[in-house]
């Protein structure tokens, strides 16, 4: 396992994230502690710092596994739990982004991770409601009171993203070093804004639903007899498009010996320094898959094939700036004697 610093940080990660939505069994799948205990052991045995969770996760028994898990060595990981939805019925403020239940929120974790201080705090979604400067400061008080280290944020416009990280950075608040999205082959929009605006904001991408709910890991397109729909948000995806894109992540798979997850998660990771899959195996035998990723490089070739089956469209106004009209009448007779991204 190789490690990267994490966003504008001196935060050390491991290459690969491991999400723990799985971790329990509360909401009716899930595995106990002991199929965690298999799947967190594979992960630490091949060097994994890196896990994320949530409060909501079993409304907190994701965490409480977590926590058990690390016991008996917290500082060796990097843990990362997120605040925002609700965790109690009839109660307004038990949900949302504001400094209430963010404190709330973050007093829960604490006990349930059993720990004094949460590496990664994320604000799980955005709720259009609390202002920004609250956001803010609340979780810059946080910071300094050493109950949580770095702040990031998950499933948030990136006009908004924008605005909170540069008002962070005028008022000498704590940025954020992270942000969570969804992005896989068959989940590219995030290249339209969010991603752009990580990279030139230095804030580092765990990406959740890299393998898009199994259907990029051959077990749709290879499988014999009756195909396994189970799984939340997979049956509704298996249509023609996408059934086309998981063959072309088997093609690549087969071309370098190797299984569909590895490309799959490989093409995630080659698409910049600062992308962090995020994996949620149920049982050790997809943990080892997965973890199999490591070290698998595309080749240049095949990345493109890739992406040829997997296009997506900007949209406006980035298709717009591309067009070679618009791009002579902005350089004009300079368009050819430019060094252009």
């Amino acid at each position: 396992m190789r490690y990267k610093l994490l966003g504008r940080s001196g935060l050390r990660v491991s290459e690969i994230c491991l999400g723990t939505m799985s971790f329990g069994t509360r909401w009716g799948f899930g595995g106990d502690m002991e199929a965690c205990r298999e799947v967190f052991d594979a992960f630490r045995e091949r060097g994994g710092n890196f896990i994320d969770t949530a409060n909501k996760y079993h409304e907190g028994e994701s965490e409480r596994i977590v926590g058990n898990l690390v016991s008996d060595d917290r500082d060796r990981y990097v843990i990362a739990t997120k605040y925002s939805l609700s965790m109690a019925s009839g109660d307004p403020n038990a949900s949302g982004n504001g400094r209430k239940n963010l404190v709330r929120s973050v007093e829960g974790s604490l006990g349930r991770l059993g720990t004094d201080y949460i590496d990664l705090l994320y604000l799980h979604a955005w709720d259009f409601t609390t202002p920004e400067d609250e956001v803010l400061r609340g979780l810059d008080d946080l910071v300094r009171s050493g109950k949580v280290l770095y702040i990031g944020i998950s499933d948030t416009p990136a006009w908004i993203v924008s605005r909170l990280q540069t008002t962070a950075e005028l008022r000498g608040w704590t940025r954020f070093v992270a942000m969570q999205l969804q992005y896989s082959l068959l989940d590219r929009t995030p290249e339209r804004e969010l991603l752009p605006m990580c990279e030139k904001l230095g804030i580092g991408v765990t990406c959740w639903g890299s393998l898009a709910q199994g259907l990029l890991t051959g077990k749709y397109t290879r499988a014999t007899g009756e195909v396994d729909t189970m799984r939340t948000g997979a049956s509704d995806r298996l249509n023609d498009h996408n059934r086309a894109i998981a063959e072309a992540v088997d093609a690549v798979a087969d071309e370098l010996s190797t299984s569909s997850t590895h490309v799959a998660l490989a093409w995630v990771q080659r698409r910049g320094k600062q992308l962090f899959p995020i994996v949620g195996p149920r049982k050790r035998s997809q943990m080892d898959d997965c973890l199999g990723a490591v070290g698998v490089q595309l080749t240049d070739e095949q990345a493109q094939r890739l992406e040829a089956v997997a296009t997506v469209e900007l949209g406006f106004p980035h298709d717009f700036l591309k067009g070679e009209f618009v791009r002579k009448v902005i350089y004009g007779d300079m368009l050819d004697r430019l060094e252009l991204p």
